[in-house]
């Protein structure tokens, strides 16, 4: 009896094991991780206000020479440990951009996780991407090339900040990126937020989980090595208590849904000390606080080459099909030639997720789906190591791309057929909203 009971209280006590197959795999690839890499984890890169970001940097060995990079950044828990697998997370995406030649960069946006500073959805205005792409382009072991890579809220950062035109960003692979669109006509959504005009009920529980700024915080002057260490025992990622939001997005007014399942004040619904002030709900269309923030609107030209992956599928494909039709349209023609878009019939980020067994709805994708991995290294290759020229062909030379049809939901992916583009399709006039001030990267942030 005292021998089940102790292991009793060791089950208890101990962190779940995960299987022993994962646990080996994850750190084989740990392992081999260090093996290959200068791994630089918990950096806390600063932004011109004085708020670090926590980053972490994966390089090859060899100090001779100055490689391009890979830039991801996210809101998301990217932490190399895995707290509840009691493991390394898996390491295979840094493994392999290192394997050829790039650096890898991670870097969690303000007010999550590890980063200081507090939370508005994109970022601040601009200067956070801005600062980041600035530091990293300026580290020695950086050729001054950076390319962005990333999905939903890992992307939709990306196409504004690729406005302000910093020379060190060379090219961008967004990736279900709606809610990082703003005003591209017909749409009037400022990133999804609205469909018609009515708030989209779906992002009221996605902001429930991300917008929370009462929360545990290192002291700013804690030692790397020691943010590294404690990091296996704290992630600070937030665990809630389940709703079910089937009930919960039916309370009335909309204002109170968060607060009515005791979910944490923030941008939603409150005045924040955030550049656009937060209390997004209260919002009209056309209120100046859309552009004040990280959205990327049509007053703002992008002039890098892109890799743009849509879904039939999402939310936002319609926006995103105007957006990418923009860029076509307005950026340099030997920029304009170098834009590229994958459209698959599947749901939102699920490009690699997807197999020839997945169905959507009712609609199976076999035959449908491409490797979205191999394409996006096949176009890595060279980039952005060419500023001018990123991407190797893919099954020879790509075919010069064109304005792409706006989507009609009654066709497939297999059966569509071309409809007018975003800038000549019948619509009901939109309403008349001010032009937003441009900006520039300078401003500050709280």
């Amino acid at each position: 009896m005292r021998t089940f009971l102790l292991l009793l209280l060791a089950a208890t006590l101990l962190p779940a094991q995960p299987p022993e197959d994962t646990a080996v795999k994850r750190n084989a690839l740990e392992q081999e991780l260090q093996e290959v890499a200068i791994v630089e984890r918990k950096l806390m890169v600063p932004m011109r206000d004085g708020k670090s970001m926590a980053t972490d940097v994966y390089r090859p060995k060899d100090p001779s020479k100055k490689y391009p990079v890979i830039f991801s950044r996210t809101p998301y828990n990217f932490n190399f440990w895995d707290l509840k697998e009691s493991a390394p997370r898996d390491m295979a995406t840094p493994l392999e951009a290192v394997k050829r030649g790039y650096a890898y960069v991670v870097m969690n946006e303000r007010g999550h996780f590890f980063s200081e500073g507090n939370y508005d959805i994109l970022g601040a205005p601009l200067s956070d991407g801005d600062d980041a792409i600035k530091w990293i382009s300026s580290q020695p072991w950086s050729n001054t090339k950076v390319g962005t890579i990333g999905c939903s809220s890992t992307a939709e950062w990306q196409m504004a900040v690729a406005s302000l035109g910093n020379p060190s960003f060379t090219t961008m692979i967004p990736q279900g990126f709606g809610a990082g669109v703003g005003r591209f006509a017909p749409y009037f959504e400022q990133g999804n937020w609205y469909r018609g005009g009515a708030v989209q009920m779906l992002f009221i529980s996605w902001i429930h989980g991300q917008q929370n700024q009462v929360r545990p915080m290192f002291p700013p002057d804690t030692q790397r090595s020691d943010l590294i260490r404690v990091s296996k025992s704290f992630d600070l990622a937030q665990q809630f208590p389940k709703v079910d939001w089937a009930k919960a997005l039916n309370h009335l007014p909309v204002k109170d849904i968060i607060k009515n399942v005791d979910g944490p004040r923030g941008i939603f619904a409150d005045p924040m000390p955030v550049p656009t002030g937060g209390a997004m709900i209260q919002r009209a269309p056309n209120d100046p606080a859309w552009y004040k923030g990280g959205l990327w609107h049509d007053n703002m030209p992008v002039n890098i080459p892109g890799f743009w992956f849509m879904s039939w599928y999402d939310v936002s494909v319609g926006p995103n099909l105007a957006a990418y039709n923009y860029v076509r349209r307005t950026a340099r023609p030997e920029i304009a030639n170098q834009q590229y878009a994958v459209i698959a019939p599947v749901a939102h980020c699920a490009f690699k997720r997807a197999t020839k067994d997945t169905i959507v709805g009712e609609r199976p994708t076999a035959g449908s789906i491409i490797s979205s991995k191999a394409k996006t290294t096949a176009c890595s290759k060279r980039c952005p190591r060419s500023a001018t020229s990123p991407w190797a062909p893919i099954n020879g030379s790509p075919p010069t791309p064109g304005p792409l049809p706006v989507p009609n939901p009654s066709l497939s992916s297999s059966t569509a057929k071309a409809v007018p583009t975003a800038s000549t399709a019948t619509a009901r006039s939109p309403p008349t909203l001010p032009p937003p001030t441009p900006r520039t990267a300078s401003s500050t942030t709280p």
